[in-house]
């Protein structure tokens, strides 16, 4: 784990001490974000089994283009963290003042776009009740949206840097303020009306401002604007903004693509029947309880990279990435164990009363040894996608994940649809998908392109 001299000298350059200091925070704040979904979904269920499956799609269909210009404004992320291994802090501010431009355009798109939710999720095709669930928390997660993206620019600063203890605080009080609003305003307590769908998309709402509202003020606090431009850099510069969008935008558009294949994946699985679209839903549930704190330790492994990188150490980074697959492969084997002892009990966490529910309890438990297969493959993938993206090989990802959703993922699945094969022909493509990506990217990853490679200009 860690040379005997650790704890005088400090923690060792791609150890796993120097790893876990850096992700702890950020692992347990998506934990955190894992818990409040999956409350949320165990809430909705509560309130009507079909409103699981209308959040699920719906979301889904949000983050589409929401990755898109999240990840675009987060890969400041990376700029941040090279910036500080060459020791030039002067130039974090105003990169990361470009990132919050381009927030504020991103979060001006989905306020036009609230409007005509109707539309857009009737060309969906699910049954008319589900699409009425689903215009109103898709016009509340648009709302979200603006906040949410302008908080992903004021973290990049933090999480950057290697202050992931802010980015989990700034986290945790929109955890508290989305969970407190969303038990009160799904099921109307206080004497409110019961809002159930509804109640949780404004939750969400409310969560995202605070939490936004937190990150900007500490944004600009006084010690930050002196040594890092936080104030002085406001201004638009079209070079370092060129240069965000050259290496942002196809990482925003790698992960858009991810979720437009998943996203793809449930809407034709909705189209299969509405028992199978709750039991595909309560499957994803239950991985996010793996997935989002792995997505922590995959933000630590691209701050380490892009650090390292800007101090001219790519062994280093090669050895931090490494002992993050380690973890990874833990946190996801301990949860496979989980979901293939114990399927049952777990998705009768989300027991409705709606009259599908037998077909859903029968079929989760064979969904969830799906998942048990494939997240194993998905924390390989996770990792060393994020170890490229620190390094600025953000285009091969994005070709990976474009290629491979297509042709493995979203036209098998057309098929399966199409043709009546079934569910779990659709679930094994999806599997296919998340195996065949990891293997790619392994491959990319070890044929070491990624060593040469910077995002900041020289100096």
């Amino acid at each position: 784990m860690g040379s005997p001299t650790e704890g005088k000298r400090g923690p060792t350059p791609g150890g796993a001490v120097e790893l876990l200091r850096l992700a702890w925070p950020l692992i347990l704040g998506n934990s955190f974000w894992a818990l409040q979904i999956f409350i949320d979904r165990v809430l909705l269920g509560r309130a009507g089994g079909d409103q699981v499956g209308a959040a699920l799609a719906t979301a889904l269909l949000f983050w589409t283009p929401m990755c898109l210009f999240q990840n675009t404004a987060n890969y400041a992320t990376t700029f941040v963290a090279q910036y500080t291994g060459a020791g030039r802090p002067r130039r974090v501010g105003p990169i990361v003042w470009q990132s919050l431009y381009f927030s504020a355009a991103g979060g001006a798109v989905f306020l036009a776009m609230a409007p005509f939710a109707e539309t857009l999720l009737a060309l969906v095709g699910h049954s008319t009740h589900i699409q009425a669930l689903e215009a109103v928390y898709f016009r509340c997660l648009c709302y979200a949206a603006p906040p949410s993206l302008l908080m992903a620019s004021a973290l990049s600063f933090f999480a950057g840097r290697g202050d992931t203890r802010t980015v989990l605080a700034v986290n945790i009080v929109g955890l508290v303020v989305n969970g407190t609003c969303g038990a009160v305003l799904i099921f109307g307590l206080f004497g409110l009306p019961r809002l159930g769908i509804a109640g949780a998309g404004w939750a969400t709402v409310l969560g995202s401002s605070a939490s936004a509202l937190l990150s900007l003020a500490l944004l600009f606090r006084r010690r930050h604007r002196a040594e890092f431009a936080t104030l002085d850099g406001w201004r638009f510069d079209p070079g370092p903004f060129a240069r965000l969008m050259r290496f942002g935008l196809p990482n925003g558009l790698a992960a858009a693509l991810d979720t437009l294949g998943f996203a793809l994946f449930t809407l034709l699985v909705g189209r299969m029947g509405d028992a199978e679209l709750d039991a595909t839903s309560i499957a994803f549930a239950l991985n996010l309880l793996a997935f989002l704190p792995l997505l922590g330790l995959g933000q630590a492994v691209e701050i380490l990279v892009g650090r390292r990188l800007g101090e001219n150490d790519p062994a280093t980074a090669e050895r931090s990435t490494w002992m993050a697959l380690r973890f990874g492969l833990a946190i996801t084997g301990t949860a496979a164990a989980a979901y293939v002892l114990f399927p049952g009990a777990m998705a009768e966490l989300f027991h409705g009363d709606d009259a599908t529910w037998d077909q859903v309890r029968a079929l989760a438990p064979v969904l969830l040894r799906f998942v048990a297969v494939y997240c194993l493959f998905d924390a390989t993938s996770l990792v060393f996608s994020c170890a490229l993206r620190g390094a600025g090989d953000t285009r091969f990802v994005t070709i990976a994940a474009l290629t491979t959703s297509w042709l493995v993922l979203v036209l098998p699945t057309w098929a399966a649809c199409r043709y009546g094969w079934g569910l779990l022909w659709a679930w094994t493509f999806a599997s296919a998908y998340i195996i065949t990506l990891a293997m790619i990217l392994f491959l990319r990853f070890r044929n070491g392109a990624w060593r040469s490679m910077r995002v900041i200009e020289p100096q």
